[in-house]
């Protein structure tokens, strides 16, 4: 039998892990210890304790979307009456709302729309850039870049430098789910494979523009696919070094066809705690309030987390999928101070905006 305890010290201190070590914790190792050997790499990472946030918000612009993933609860058919597709304007009243409020960032997403062009997103990045030129656009997916660069008849590079030009800055590591495509089989059968959304990731990195990696679990992968999702991700980050993030998130089964349990919150911290001992190239891992809520959240601060996320002014998938998780600015600086760190609002790429 595996002795966690050893593996444990050696990630603790700096060692890389196998994707057999990274099972063996994910599976027995004892709960507490793992979260101390985590924390034990923050500190390395962080050791100024401070907990970092970006005051942002969600703008899904068409919730129309040919994937029809059995997990989301959130897309329409192209027909449906309750299908939409936001204009320009509407698209940049909800960036105004977030401007006045002191944010900085906004994260636009869709779904698979067969009939928007390239110029509707063009022309959207254009007109936010334009009117807001001091707000990131970190938006766009890759299996919508991949859908659109399809539909254009463009490559992804090419499309990525169109979209970049246009004033996208980063990408969302939305659309990951597990890279396995096995499960992606399961729970996604029309969404890109794997080597497809790294490829787009690599591709973003190549042109300079920096993304987020994700992992959404607790649906039909075994612990041993989650800790191959984190070992695909750290070989990637080794070659370009431009994951800033990483957000592991628990699938939330409300209202959704593929239906199941989902991951607990012990399930989650574990998986966290994992998250950080096996991605030793990545610098900042992500809590996540939205599935888990502010006091998981808050625990998940002492599991390997340096970071609070965003505050969310608007999301909409997640809770379509049952989350109704709401943490107000003021909650996520008090949640942050009581956990024993120094709140702080960042930009996207980590620039420190304001102490608190």
């Amino acid at each position: 039998m595996t002795d966690t305890r050893v593996i444990l010290d050696r990630a603790a201190a700096g060692e890389r892990l196998s994707e057999k070590e990274g099972t063996a914790l994910l599976e027995s190792a004892e709960v507490l210890s793992l979260g101390r050997a985590a924390e034990r790499v923050r500190r390395r990472w962080h050791p100024e304790g401070r907990v970092t946030f970006v005051i942002d918000r969600n703008i899904n612009y068409t919730n129309v979307c040919t994937s029809a993933c059995r997990f989301c609860a959130f897309h329409r058919a192209p027909d449906s009456p309750q299908a939409y597709v936001l204009s320009h304007n509407e698209i940049l009243a909800k960036v105004e709302e977030l401007v006045g409020l002191g944010g900085t960032q906004v994260l636009i997403q869709g779904g698979l729309h067969p009939g928007l062009e390239l110029d509707y997103y063009t022309g959207m990045l254009r007109a936010i850039k334009s009117r807001f030129p001091g707000v990131r656009v970190h938006s766009l997916s890759p299996p919508e870049i991949v859908h659109l660069a399809r539909r254009e008849n463009l490559t992804v590079a090419g499309l990525l430098a169109t979209l970049q030009q246009a004033g996208l800055d980063s990408l969302p590591g939305g659309g990951a789910e597990i890279l396995v495509d096995r499960v992606r089989r399961l729970i996604s059968p029309r969404k890109i494979g794997w080597r497809e959304w790294l490829d787009v990731m690599l591709a973003a990195h190549e042109l300079g523009m920096p993304t987020t990696a994700t992992m959404m679990f607790g649906t039909v992968e075994t612990p041993a696919e989650r800790v191959r999702h984190l070992v695909r991700l750290r070989e990637a980050q080794d070659r370009t070094g431009g994951f800033t993030a990483f957000i592991p998130w628990s699938y939330q089964p409300a209202n959704t066809a593929l239906g199941g349990s989902g991951a607990d919150s012990l399930d989650y911290l574990r998986t966290l705690a994992v998250s950080r001992l096996v991605l030793d190239n990545f610098p900042s891992i992500q809590a996540s309030w939205v599935t888990q809520g502010a006091k998981v959240g808050q625990v998940a601060l002492a599991f390997g987390a340096n970071d609070f996320g965003g505050t969310m002014l608007e999301e909409n998938v997640v809770r379509a999928a049952g989350a109704a998780h709401r943490v107000p600015l003021q909650e996520i600086v008090r949640v942050i101070r009581d956990a024993g760190f120094r709140p702080a609002q960042r930009t996207t790429t980590y620039e420190i905006v304001r102490e608190y």
